[in-house]
């Protein structure tokens, strides 16, 4: 089995799982509660940025083009968008925790659902394109996951 077909059999699974997952938000029960989710929730998003910073330098010429780290940064991504609704999942909107995140979050699981698909897909294909050493595909294909990244921050992150 190709490379190719294994990433998008593994997307398929990932999606049924994320759907589900999100979709039986649990509020938190206190505020100790609440911070600690909230703190493990911002640790996905910030090894998610950490990742994506050294793709967006390479993508903008101010770091070379490296297909391998390329490809090593997008399958992080890809494993943490695999891990954003399970640490999502508890609805932290009715206590006052230091967040970007807004409570959109919980409100419209099926969209929230919709972006962490994209990013899984985004990041998939950029590995694939990582893998062909094609620095114009890949660069296209980080562009691809920036796009998914912004457009979550558009309707769920605090300006």
């Amino acid at each position: 089995m190709s490379v190719l077909k294994k990433s998008v059999l593994v997307l398929a699974v990932a999606t049924s799982l994320v759907a589900a997952t999100v979709s039986v938000a649990q509020e938190a029960t206190s505020l100790k509660h609440a911070n600690y989710s909230t703190e493990l929730r911002q640790s996905v998003f910030s090894l998610l940025g950490s990742n994506m910073g050294p793709l967006g330098a390479m993508a903008k010429g101010k770091a070379p083009f490296d297909a391998q780290k390329a490809e090593k940064h997008a399958l992080r991504i890809n494993q943490l968008s695999l891990m954003i609704a399970d640490y999502s999942r508890t609805d932290t909107s009715k206590f006052d925790v230091e967040t970007e995140a807004l409570a959109k979050i919980w409100q419209e699981t099926d969209n929230y659902s919709h972006r962490i698909e994209d990013l899984t897909k985004a990041s998939a294909a950029l590995m694939a394109a990582a893998k062909t050493k094609d620095e114009a595909a890949t660069k296209k294909a980080i562009g691809g996951v920036g796009k998914t990244c912004g457009g979550c921050h558009d309707d769920f992150k605090k300006d």
